[in-house]
């Protein structure tokens, strides 16, 4: 019975696999077909307008991504502990606030800190950069730009 399971199992993933097309689509919304003799044409002719609700999501996203700070804006206070404890590493908050600066090239003072959420083995920095809010994560010792994949 299991090697029954194991073999219809290889069978199906096999199918899957040994179809000769595939669809996509483009950054501007229109489908295109992708054909196994490395040929490609357009399935939807005209590009498709974009509804009321999707510019709105844009704008939202947008509005998102900019940060409106108020003159008398203070950053947050960092637990001196743990931050003492990253200077062994050049984890500091100075120590990702000059990534920030280099990724963006821009200065350090550029770089305003919004809001954190720190631990010893790891931390969520949000910064506001040329107007525009960015998120970094640090693992351990290690700082990137967290990824909003979803």
């Amino acid at each position: 019975m299991k090697s029954f399971l194991i073999t219809v199992f290889f069978f199906i993933s096999l199918l899957s696999f040994s179809q000769d097309n595939h669809i996509v689509k483009t950054e501007d919304g229109r489908r295109v077909l992708l054909k196994a003799d490395f040929t490609w044409e357009y399935i939807d002719l005209v590009k498709p307008q974009a509804t009321k609700q999707e510019e709105t999501q844009k704008l939202e996203s947008s509005n998102e991504t900019v940060c409106n700070l108020p003159l008398d804006f203070e950053e947050p206070n960092l637990d001196k502990k743990i931050q003492n404890q990253l200077k062994k590493g050049r984890a500091t908050i100075e120590h990702v606030k000059k990534k920030v600066a280099k990724d963006f090239k821009c200065d350090v003072e550029d770089v305003i800190l919004l809001s954190v959420k720190e631990t010893k083995a790891s931390g969520n920095y949000d910064f506001c950069v040329k107007g525009t809010k960015v998120t970094y994560k640090r693992s351990g010792h290690n700082i990137a730009k967290k990824l909003n994949i979803f």
